[in-house]
């Protein structure tokens, strides 16, 4: 199951980034490199105040920062979806709360039909360790040690599990606040370039290429920047949102085997 799980979050992230290339690609040429958004087409001089037309004076590396800020959007929906089935149908913290409380009163089928209901990573994972409780209750043969070491293992088994398919992608996140700084930066510095060679070129005087280097520089560092905030900021969001519910998991789990070695 793990393996399949994996397998599905490769071939994701397999179609996406391709896909999120070509897009950008597209969106590059026939709509921010449209013939209405430049006074002089071959020069690709843009109109004054045409926000298209100024975003790509940016140069080759803006089809490159487009791919991975839509990169950002797409993955953060599928983190959003994936991590809200995770969690289950209801609060997280109120589920775990009402299965305590349900530990407490030794009602471990109510648990497990609470579980059922719902549903999610952190639902499976403490079922399979109440459906090893009630396996543990009814053996004859080991000592209770044993059993608890039992439902322990159960517990971490079904943990190892769900944690591949919480994280997956989170690392195409952080990989791309990385990313998109340095392309930024990349482009800055070939901007720079432009606009020094057109400085040599014209000995001072062609103020059109000066400021379509500039531009480029700019461009690229705003659009590298802005990404790389939105990764970082989605990357820690989706971070502290599996340690939540890896909290949960613990705590749960942690009730469950206290529960088991204060029984008789």
């Amino acid at each position: 199951m793990s393996n399949a799980k994996n397998s599905n979050g490769a071939g994701f992230a397999a179609i996406v980034i391709p896909a999120t290339v070509l897009v950008a690609i597209l969106i590059y040429k026939f709509i921010f490199g449209a013939q209405g958004n430049f006074v002089d087409l071959e020069k690709h001089t843009p109109k004054t105040g045409n926000f298209l037309g100024m975003i790509y004076t940016g140069g080759l590396v803006v089809p490159v920062l487009i791919s991975l800020f839509l990169m950002v959007w797409i993955f953060f929906f599928e983190r959003i979806i994936t991590l809200g089935k995770a969690a289950g149908k209801g609060n997280v913290g109120g589920f775990v709360r009402k299965i305590k409380t349900l530990l407490a009163g030794r009602e471990i089928s109510t648990a497990i039909a609470e579980c059922d209901k719902q549903q999610g990573s952190v639902a499976n994972v403490i079922r399979a360790g109440l459906v090893k409780y009630q396996e543990m209750e009814k053996d004859q043969v080991l000592d209770k040690e044993k059993k608890i070491i039992a439902i322990q293992k159960d517990i971490e088994e079904a943990t190892q599990l769900e944690m591949p398919m919480m994280e997956r992608n989170l690392v195409v996140l952080s990989t791309i606040a990385s990313i998109a700084t340095l392309m930024g930066l990349f482009g800055t510095v070939l901007g720079m370039i432009r606009s020094f060679a057109a400085l040599a070129a014209s000995g001072g005087g062609d103020a059109n290429a000066l400021a379509l280097g500039i531009s480029e520089a700019l461009i690229n560092t705003a659009l590298g920047i802005g990404t790389s905030a939105l990764a970082i900021i989605y990357y820690n969001y989706f971070t502290n949102k599996i340690d939540t519910l890896t909290h949960g998991i613990d705590e749960a789990g942690f009730s469950i085997v206290q529960t088991f070695a204060a029984s008789k």
